[in-house]
């Protein structure tokens, strides 16, 4: 019996060889938003490995978008330049499609690196003074960010959609819009955070304006071959938050808007949540979003074996898996999956000889 995450996906018009997509995963490693040879080894490393998808990390659309100083951007020229020699080389060693998160960290940006103390970067250390729907800091204690008026919503979505135009001469297959773990767009969409009084507050329906309107920008501006899909906290995991029912509104609203695709993480948004964290504790919401808004789901969530995730494909909770730290931890967690479900996976020509299913048989190789 042939497995199932190692057969083809279409998300639109883009099709995966498998359905294993390594999840966006931030480094620190950028210098005013530039991707760096880090980037080029760490993404390069599982473009080696086959996975239908690699999601670059959480992007800035603009400087004051990202979460630290070290985060990738796509607002200059300078980085759009350095992921395109990223792309090339990862379509030189293999069939991945390589997709971009693009995101505005609001009132959680301006923080320093988490082995630094992640704490918030005051102006007079270098930092930035944050924007969000309300100015409701993050933590106490913390500058509070300044309620973005019109002329700001009109400037990040004039961002994103410079960004997206640069994501397409790049030569990004697909992008993923961050509206999860607390960031700008999961604020506008939480009660918790959006205290608005306006058109962009209050009601669900308000609080996914602002939402669907960088969605919206944003798939009018990629081109219509390529898909853009969400990256969605589906709960807050605080009673009075931003829930699973929500999502699922939320996630009918996308799918009329052109979004191919509902990538369901959880939390970040308030350190109130009570996460009740284990193997695959996200996926249920993956399945409840699927079954009831009736669009594409990709799991993400303590994902780390092979088994659990063909069980999670076969049991219909889910089109494909995401992981993240599984991948840091073992890069080669493809070629693994694939000896373990017994599939055929195709190796770059030197390193070919490493594949224990092949002794005693002719190599199938990428030239």
């Amino acid at each position: 019996m042939s497995s199932l995450l190692f057969s083809p996906l279409t998300i639109g018009k883009l099709e995966l060889a498998n359905r294993i997509v390594v999840a966006p995963m931030c480094q620190y490693m950028a210098s005013d938003g530039v991707p760096a040879d880090w980037h080029l080894v760490h993404l390069g490393q599982f473009a080696q490995s086959g996975p239908g998808l690699i999601l670059v990390e959480a992007t800035g659309v603009e400087a004051e978008g990202r979460i630290t100083p070290a985060c990738t951007g796509l607002y200059s020229d300078a980085s759009e330049a350095a992921f395109a020699r990223i792309i090339d080389f990862c379509r030189s060693v293999g069939e991945s499609k390589i997709g971009i998160q693009l995101s505005h960290a609001g009132r959680k940006g301006s923080t320093r690196k988490p082995w630094e103390g992640a704490g918030q970067i005051s102006l007079a250390e270098g930092g930035w003074k944050t924007g969000a729907p309300s100015n409701e800091p993050y933590l106490e204690g913390w500058e509070p960010p300044s309620e973005i008026d019109h002329y700001g919503l009109d400037r990040i979505k004039a961002a994103f959609v410079d960004a997206t135009r640069r994501a397409a001469r790049a030569g990004f297959d697909l992008i993923e819009v961050h509206a999860a773990h607390g960031y700008l767009l999961h604020q506008f969409l939480s009660p918790i955070s959006n205290r608005r009084k306006d058109a962009y507050g209050g009601s669900l329906e308000n609080r996914m304006r602002f939402p669907l309107e960088v969605f919206d920008a944003v798939r009018q501006a990629f081109p219509a071959d390529r898909p853009v899909i969400l990256r969605l906290s589906a709960t807050d995991w605080i009673e009075g938050g931003w829930d699973l029912v929500q999502s699922v509104e939320f996630a009918k609203a996308l799918k009329k808007a052109g979004c191919e695709m509902i990538h369901v993480s959880s939390g970040g948004l308030d350190q109130r949540q009570e996460i009740v964290a284990g193997p695959g504790y996200q996926v249920r919401f993956a399945d409840e979003i699927k079954w009831q808004a009736e669009t594409a789901t990709l799991a993400v969530g303590q994902i780390t074996d092979p088994v659990q995730a063909e069980t999670i494909l076969l049991s219909g909770q889910a089109d494909a898996v995401a992981l993240a730290r599984g991948m840091l931890w073992d890069p080669r967690w493809v070629w693994h999956a694939a000896k373990e479900l017994g599939a055929e996976v195709q190796l770059p020509a030197p390193y070919a000889r490493c594949n224990p299913a092949m002794r005693g048989k002719p190599f199938i190789t990428r030239s």
